[in-house]
C-alpha cells in the first residue's frame, strides 16, 4: 500500500519489505530504509534505468579475489569450478555496492539455480570467498554468506556412483586406448578422486610410488603403486619420445600439453560410450579402488592411508559392499 507523502510507485507490502511497483509488477526491493540518501539513491536508479557501479562493488571485489592468494591458492579444478559462477556474480551484481547485498538476496539468487543444485550451492562459496577478501579492506562489517544453507540435491535427480564390476574391468583393459587405460589404472591403482589424476607429473612417480598433495584436503601421500598401475606407467614413459622432465604432466594432450579435468572427463566418457560402459564413471573407479582394498582384508585406516579420506564414515561406505561380498562368499563356500 502506499501513504501520503511516499515517492510515486513505492509500495509496502508490509513492514520492512518495500518495493517499487508499476505496471502491475514489483520491479524492485529497496534494501535501504526510506528516508534515507541510499534509498533516494536506489529509486533514482530505477525511475531512470540507469545504473551507477559502486566504487566498492562486487567487480571490483571480485577482481581483488582473483589478484589475492587465497585464490592463487586454489587448485585450477576448483578455479575452473568457480569461474562461471564469479561471471554470473558480475552480470547480476557486479555495479551494485558490496555492502548491500544480503542474505536474502543470497537464497533468492539460489531458489532461481535450483534446477542447477551445484551451480547453485557455489554461489555462498564464491561470495564468502570475496567477502573474505574485502572485509580486510573495511568494504564489509561480515560476510553475508556465513551460514548459508545449502540445496540438497533432489533424489530423483540423484545418481548414485556404480562401482566397476569385474567384467567392465576386463572389457577396459582388454578394448580401451593407451591413453585411456592409463587414466583408468591411476584412477584404480591411486584410488584417488578425479580431479586429482591429472595433477600427476613424472617427477611424482619413482618406479615404484606416486606422490600426491590433495586438491580437496590438501593431504599429501605417497601411493605405492599396484602392478597393473606401474606396467600402465612404465609403458607410457617408455612410448615417449624422449626422456620427460619431472615437471611434464603424466596424463597430457596429443601435443605434450597438460589435459585439463573436463577434457579428460570427455575421453573418458567416449571411450566408455564406444565400449558399452557408460554406466560407470570416473569417480567409481576411486570406489572400485576402495572396495579391492577391502577384498584384500585391509581395515579402515589402511584403506584411509591410501585413500586419503578424513573420516572412516565415508570408508566404511565405499568398502561395506566390498565386506558384505567378500563374506556372503565365505558364507557359500562354508554352506556348500
Amino acid at each position: 500500500m502506499r501513504k501520503e507523502g511516499r515517492k510515486p510507485y513505492v509500495r509496502e507490502v508490509k513492514p520492512g519489505f518495500v518495493y517499487f511497483y508499476r505496471g502491475g509488477k514489483y520491479l524492485h526491493r529497496f534494501t535501504a530504509p526510506e528516508g534515507t540518501a541510499e534509498f533516494d539513491h536506489q529509486y533514482w536508479e530505477v525511475m531512470t534505468g540507469k545504473t551507477t557501479e559502486a566504487k566498492r562493488s562486487w567487480s571490483a571485489a571480485i577482481q581483488i579475489l582473483r589478484e589475492s592468494d587465497r585464490w592463487a591458492d586454489k587448485s585450477v579444478r576448483y578455479r575452473q569450478d568457480l569461474e562461471p559462477v564469479l561471471a554470473y556474480l558480475v552480470e547480476k551484481i557486479g555495479k551494485r555496492d558490496v555492502a548491500r547485498l544480503t542474505q536474502a538476496d543470497i537464497y533468492a539468487a539460489m531458489d532461481k539455480n535450483k534446477h542447477r543444485v551445484r551451480f547453485a550451492n557455489y554461489i555462498p562459496v564464491a561470495i564468502s570467498m570475496i567477502a573474505k577478501e574485502v572485509v580486510r579492506r573495511r568494504w564489509l562489517a561480515d560476510n553475508p554468506a556465513k551460514g548459508i544453507e545449502r540445496l540438497a540435491v533432489p533424489k530423483d535427480r540423484q545418481q548414485p556412483h556404480i562401482p566397476w564390476p569385474d567384467a567392465a574391468i576386463a572389457k577396459w583393459r582388454a578394448e580401451a586406448g593407451p591413453l585411456e587405460r592409463l587414466i583408468f589404472e591411476i584412477g584404480v591403482g591411486t584410488v584417488q578422486r578425479p580431479g586429482d589424476w591429472v595433477g600427476f607429473t613424472w617427477g611424482d612417480y619413482d618406479g615404484d610410488t606416486l606422490r600426491l598433495r590433495q586438491n580437496k584436503t590438501d593431504k599429501a601421500l605417497i601411493l605405492p603403486c599396484t602392478t597393473a598401475l606401474r606396467e600402465a606407467l612404465d609403458t607410457a614413459k617408455a612410448a615417449l619420445p624422449f626422456s620427460p622432465l619431472p615437471a611434464r604432466h603424466i596424463i597430457t594432450k596429443q601435443n605434450g600439453s597438460r589435459m585439463d579435468y573436463r577434457r579428460m572427463a570427455e575421453l573418458m566418457l567416449i571411450e566408455r560410450q564406444r565400449l558399452g560402459l557408460e554406466a560407470y564413471d570416473l569417480h567409481a573407479l576411486r570406489y572400485r579402488g576402495v572396495m579391492e582394498l577391502a577384498w584384500a582384508g585391509c581395515d579402515d585406516d589402511e584403506i584411509m592411508s591410501y585413500s586419503g579420506h578424513s573420516t572412516k564414515a565415508m570408508v566404511r561406505k565405499y568398502a561395506g559392499e566390498a565386506r558384505q561380498i567378500m563374506r556372503a562368499k565365505q558364507a557359500r563356500a562354508k554352506r556348500s
